[in-house]
């Protein structure tokens, strides 16, 4: 499976621009919770690495509350949160079955209690955004049936039998 992932590795550069856009996401998300991005103007300059496998990116708070990328060479993360889960597709049934995914997390623990703030409170205000662009009531059904396509899903996810884990046998 390892092999396979590596095959499908995107170019270096797609990499980087996917990185941008999700600081850019992650930044307009923490612009709609003002205590959110208090808390992070807090923790202006320290620098925070997440990592999934071979996958990993820093970035940092800054004066304003919101994230910038870093180069981890020159800014050594204080803070490190790697997925431990290594199946994308174990991953993405845990979070759709509602689970937080698994993490080990190493570094600064005052830091690693804002971010776990973060991630436990701040959510995307879908709706508030489709409703710029298409309407409040046509926002309103979309969200509402996407709810419900995502409910079915994880229904579905929920019914599934879960892969026997590695390692498992009679000794």
């Amino acid at each position: 499976m390892r092999s396979i992932l590596q095959a499908l590795r995107p170019p270096g550069w797609v990499i980087d621009e996917l990185q941008n856009k999700l600081v850019l996401f992650l930044n307009h998300v923490l612009q709609q919770e003002p205590a959110a991005t208090e808390r992070l103007r807090r923790q202006a300059g320290k620098p925070l690495r997440v990592q999934w496998g071979d996958f990993h990116f820093c970035v940092a708070p800054t004066r304003a509350g919101l994230l910038e990328r870093v180069d981890p060479v020159q800014h050594p993360p204080e803070l490190t949160v790697s997925l431990t889960q290594t199946s994308p597709a174990e991953l993405a049934r845990r979070m759709l079955a509602g689970e937080k995914p698994a993490v080990d997390i190493q570094g600064d623990v005052q830091f690693a209690a804002e971010v776990a703030w973060l991630v436990d409170n701040v959510r995307w205000d879908v709706e508030e955004d489709l409703s710029r662009l298409m309407g409040d009531a046509a926002a309103h059904t979309l969200v509402g049936f996407a709810r419900q396509a995502a409910q079915a899903l994880k229904g579905f996810v929920a019914r599934m039998p879960r892969p026997p884990s590695a390692g498992g046998g009679a000794a």
